[in-house]
């Protein structure tokens, strides 16, 4: 779509939001899980219901509300139940073990913590949040927790059909509404700024510890809204979006399949059998499967059929550009697109075109959307580098974040004085403007589409009494695009095996943090004070026969 000055977004708030769609389209498909579905008034509905609940328990506009579930619709009513009352959401990645989640918990000031009995990929919450908060298993009182290690924590919710030691349950969530009529609800929906905060993203990032994001209204619905555009949406649409609820790549295209009319479909737990039946029998015309987790394993499954996946008009997917290619000559009848972003900038910066050629989805990741501007500048002079050259990405617009939570020091080496934020990833830019990405200048990993710091992972390989120092690279991976492994240098005297190193990560750091290998070294390739990384790197994937 080509862009003229008298163009518009209709910028809302996320409450106001889904009223618009629920007056819209009252009937149609919203919300799809195998299963169960919400209409765009049923969806209303629900998130009305959890507003009450979490008004009649004390949470006020403001106040943070954290998400701790996989994919499920309480998930979903929840969230946007707090942004109609204008408390931010917290969706907490669900795959964090227990002092992950302790510090989240706790830096994120929640007030309130929602969580689910829902054992996905073997992890049970219950068991987790009762082992990282001291004192919730014995708390007196379920609806006025004083907890030392979490101070703003008043309340854990759990829904589900159980009714945990510590935590109030689905009876007594449900039982909270009824002292909150929906007038109190619209009243405050009323009240909430497109400026204000509606979520905070956790992020991994060069520190030890994730950082907190905060994203506005404006932010999330305008990106959003323009992503709609360059999709092409409209309310005949059915997205299929697998991913986690608590990362962008499933947060924005539930918003902007609210904003088009178009049907959300999910699951809670990947299963490919499970997955192309949906795209099959939902009729699916959008297939955002974006990561070759999840897309290789599709097109390798013997029920994979694109004469009955023919609705598919569009696939997104995000990998090298080798990856690329062999994806898009499996299914050339579909228009296949690729993008550039990070959860500071909205999630999303840039997505190539459905009519863009070949050669230009699978090596760049398309323009920037209207309203952002990114350049790609020199790393050590700062200059604007010319076309083609390699450079350090930055980023200015609508959907940058205004800086990470509780940490100024942090926002303000990240911003120059004329409002651009520098993302530490490496890219270039072609003559019509798209960016291409080339990876990351920051310590950075991306597991499956996770992102990690490789200092988180060192931080915790030094804790084990065997450990000197501990450096963590990426490697080549067919399923996950990259791996993280351990090079690490023994204390005088210390005996450990590879095995025991991987077993000591295991439970404690998420799987996907978990160090594929460990190799022991004694002496660093060095710079002139640095650890040469990609030289470590270089030799692991020698060793394993890996370019």
């Amino acid at each position: 779509m080509s862009f003229t000055e008298r163009e518009w977004v209709e910028v809302t708030t996320l409450g106001d939001l889904i009223v618009r769609a629920a007056a819209r389209h009252p009937d149609g498909d919203a919300v799809v899980f195998p299963g169960r579905r919400h209409s765009f008034g049923s969806l209303l509905e629900a998130a009305e219901r959890a507003a009450r609940s979490l008004l009649g328990l004390g949470v006020r506009p403001g106040d943070h509300v954290g998400i701790l579930m996989p994919n499920c619709m309480d998930f979903i009513e929840v969230m946007f139940g707090s942004a109609l009352i204008g408390a931010p959401v917290i969706p907490i990645n669900a795959r964090f073990k227990g002092r992950e989640l302790s510090y989240v918990a706790r830096d994120a000031d929640l007030r309130l913590l929602v969580t689910s009995d829902i054992i996905d990929q073997h992890t049970d919450y219950v068991e987790i949040l009762h082992g990282c908060i001291p004192g919730l298993s014995e708390a007196p009182d379920v609806y006025a927790l004083d907890l030392e290690t979490v101070p703003e924590l008043r309340g854990v919710v759990l829904l589900g059909s159980s009714s945990p030691a510590g935590m109030i349950d689905r009876a007594g969530f449900e039982a909270a509404a009824e002292s909150v009529g929906p007038d109190t609800v619209h009243l405050l929906r009323s009240r909430v700024a497109l400026r204000d905060i509606a979520m905070m993203m956790y992020t991994s990032g060069t520190t030890a510890e994730p950082k907190g994001c905060p994203m506005t209204h404006e932010q999330l619905v305008r990106t959003s809204s323009v992503g709609c555009e360059r999709f092409e949406m409209t309310s005949a649409d059915v997205f299929w979006d697998p991913l986690p609820l608590f990362h962008m790549s499933s947060i924005l295209p539930l918003i902007g399949c609210i904003e088009a009319g178009a049907a959300y479909v999910t699951l809670t737990h990947f299963d490919p059998a499970v997955a192309i039946a949906q795209l099959r029998d939902e009729k699916a015309t959008i297939c955002f499967s974006t990561f070759p987790t999840v897309t290789t394993v599709m097109l390798n499954h013997p029920d994979w059929d694109p004469a009955a996946l023919s609705s598919i008009r569009l696939m997104n997917n995000v990998a090298s550009p080798a990856a690329l290619e062999e994806i898009h000559s499996l299914l050339p009848d579909m228009a296949h697109m690729n993008a550039y972003g990070l959860t500071e900038c909205g999630g999303v910066v840039a997505f190539t075109a459905p009519d863009d050629p070949p050669e230009v989805r699978s090596t760049t990741s398309g323009r920037p959307f209207r309203g952002i501007d990114v350049q790609i500048r020199d790393f050590e002079t700062g200059d604007v580098v010319p076309t083609w050259e390699r450079g350090e990405i930055w980023c200015r617009g609508f959907n940058v974040f205004e800086g990470y939570y509780k940490d100024a020091v942090k926002t303000a080496e990240c911003f120059d004085d004329e409002g651009w934020f520098n993302t530490g990833d490496i890219g270039r830019m072609d003559a019509e403007g798209r960016v291409g990405y080339l990876g990351r200048v920051k310590d950075m990993l991306k597991v499956g589409g996770e992102n990690v710091a490789a200092v988180e992972i060192e931080s915790y390989l030094q804790t084990h009494d065997a450990v000197a120092i501990a450096q963590v690279v990426g490697i080549p991976d067919e399923r996950y695009v990259e791996v993280p492994a351990a090079f690490v240098e023994l204390m005088p005297g210390a005996e450990v095996a590879e095995s025991d190193l991987i077993a000591y990560c295991k439970g404690s750091v998420a799987s996907f943090k978990v160090p594929r290998h460990v190799r022991f070294v004694k002496e660093w390739p060095l710079s002139a004070t640095k650890i040469q990384k990609f030289r470590l790197q270089e030799q692991l994937c020698e060793e394993l026969g890996l370019t």
